[in-house]
């Protein structure tokens, strides 16, 4: 699977070792950056990735800052997007079977390596569990679709 990454700063150490892990997994890894530590604004980075998974150069995304709030903001703003905080893997697979996440995002300072590999596993071998799910998303998709409850 294509999956792209891209980190702030803070989240930088983490998204090096993830990506490692995940070519070594067998996964094509597009990595939008940062390329070292220094101080960078995470909005650029979370649209970056945003752009990539919207675009079709990956199949997924995966985006770490020191909390995962604020470039889960960031990716959110793009309209294909729907990137979902996890710190645990029972939501990283709820987000995926339910709101069809394409993101997730990770809070570096949070959470430690291992956890944030279970979480990224269970996003990436998930479905998407469609049925009564899939009216829902489309609202997220497609807010002109959304209706004011009967």
């Amino acid at each position: 699977m294509a999956i792209a990454i891209a980190s702030d700063h803070a989240a930088f150490a983490m998204k090096a070792e993830i990506a490692d892990w995940l070519r070594a997994e067998g996964h094509e890894v597009l990595d939008l950056g940062p390329a070292n530590d220094g101080r960078v604004d995470y909005p650029d980075y979370g649209y970056k990735l945003a752009e990539a998974v919207a675009d079709g150069r990956a199949e997924r995304g995966i985006a770490l800052c020191g909390s995962g709030i604020g470039i889960s903001i960031a990716v959110n703003r793009h309209p294909r997007l729907r990137c979902a905080l996890v710190s645990e893997p029972l939501s990283a697979q709820l987000c995926r079977e339910h709101n069809d996440a394409n993101a997730i995002a990770l809070g570096a300072r949070l959470i430690g390596i291992e956890q944030a590999k279970a979480c990224i596993t269970a996003f990436l071998t998930t479905g998407f569990a469609g049925d009564r799910h899939t009216g829902r998303v489309d609202k997220l998709t497609h807010p002109a679709f959304a209706k004011e409850p009967a």
